[in-house]
């Protein structure tokens, strides 16, 4: 086991009704800026509740925040933040609100130029304190100090990561998961397992309670993913799915074992040129990641085609071949597609691809950091 620092600061309040408790988690006579995206918070009157437990405070509110969110929005809300002298921050949605609040609370007390500390990794010294209420298991962001933004006016999709921006407390009731769309709830799925994968498909480190947690949660992932789908107001599989996207990224199951991310560095750039979600670009890279790194990572696939897909029977090859393929067939079963034709993308989408991981210095990437521009072509093509 590698040697390492693990702290979570977060304060989980799980469970129906949870949201009335919020008030003692805030400073009294805190000036709160509640944050949040497009309508479906109001619609299904999440938001509403968030206000009444607030009653004893003084509330803004910050709207339109979107799914990968934009520095240029956000910096809307920077603006609002300072000039009403808010000093904290309710972030009410699923991981884009979250990621954006993150930035947000950073970019607040900054005194340079706030995109540096995406671009530049700009040392953060303080940050607006903040809270979340989610509504959407997937990105982890509810438990984590970690954030991804994009720039739209230069297509830069680009992350940071600072203790500072942990949530001080996030709220996970699973009844208010019940009207996403399937869409929202398969893409969280996959965002749940290859977070998973990321962590736990990289080489044998004798991470023996890591990689038992991992493993658990994929299983409870295959198991419960579907069931969500065709059950989508079973408070048992809410739950057990909200919980395992938290715990998916929330450094339990990466603390003391080796982390790749290449997939996610390629999934970036796929949203920054192309727009699809997030999880939408891990389902069809990571199956092609996997494939073309087979051999680096060829003593996990085979514990992982063992132990979660229970594939005992053939030789090594088979067995892992067999392994990614399950990867595969589940993402597509459901209904998350793990090719990029299947989005209308072709091969003429990998150059400019390239040419942006170039561009950002994303060119030794994965546990090895052997995953230069070549076989990230590979991977490209292999997935196209």
């Amino acid at each position: 086991m590698l040697n390492f620092t693990f702290h979570n600061p977060t304060r989980i309040l799980f469970g129906e009704g949870q949201i009335a408790e919020i008030a003692q988690e805030i400073p009294a006579g805190a000036r709160v800026l509640i944050t949040y995206g497009g309508g479906s918070v109001v619609k299904t009157g999440t938001l509403d509740e968030v206000k009444r437990a607030l009653k004893d405070f003084t509330v803004l509110e910050f709207a339109g925040i979107e799914p990968n969110p934009t520095y240029e929005t956000l910096m809307k809300a920077v603006e609002l933040a300072r000039s009403e002298r808010v000093d904290f921050l309710l972030a009410v949605g699923g991981g884009s609100v979250i990621d954006g609040t993150k930035f947000i609370a950073a970019a607040v007390p900054f005194t340079g130029e706030p995109w540096d500390i995406l671009a530049k990794q700009a040392p953060i010294s303080e940050a607006l304190p903040f809270g979340s209420v989610l509504t959407l298991p997937a990105t982890g962001s509810e438990m984590n100090g970690g954030s991804v933004v994009t720039r739209k006016a230069t297509q830069d999709k680009l992350f940071f990561v600072n203790p500072l921006v942990y949530p001080r407390f996030s709220v996970l009731d699973p009844t208010k998961t019940y009207t996403l769309p399937p869409r929202q709830v398969a893409n969280g799925v996959v965002d749940a397992f290859t977070h998973i994968a990321e962590q736990y498909l990289t080489y044998p480190a004798d991470a023996k309670v890591q990689d038992r947690f991992a493993e658990g949660l994929l299983l409870t992932l295959i198991e419960e993913g579907p069931k969500a789908l065709a059950e989508p107001e079973n408070y048992a599989v809410r739950a057990n799915l909200m919980w395992t996207a938290t715990l998916a990224l929330n450094g339990l199951i990466g603390a003391g074992a080796p982390q790749d991310w290449a997939t996610h560095m390629l999934g970036h750039e796929i949203t920054a040129l192309h727009g699809l979600d997030h999880a939408q670009t891990l389902a069809i890279v990571l199956p092609a990641m996997l494939q073309v790194r087979r051999e680096e990572k060829r003593a996990k696939l085979l514990q992982y085609a063992e132990r979660v897909w229970g594939l005992r029977e053939g030789d090594e090859e088979a067995r892992i071949d067999g392994a990614i393929a399950q990867t595969r067939d589940f993402f597509e079963s459901l209904q998350v597609p793990t090719h990029l034709s299947s989005y209308g993308i072709g091969a003429e989408a990998i150059a400019p691809l390239l040419a942006k991981l170039e561009a950002h210095g994303m060119t030794a990437l994965g546990e090895h950091q052997d995953v230069g521009l070549e076989r990230s072509r590979a991977v490209y093509a292999l997935a196209v």
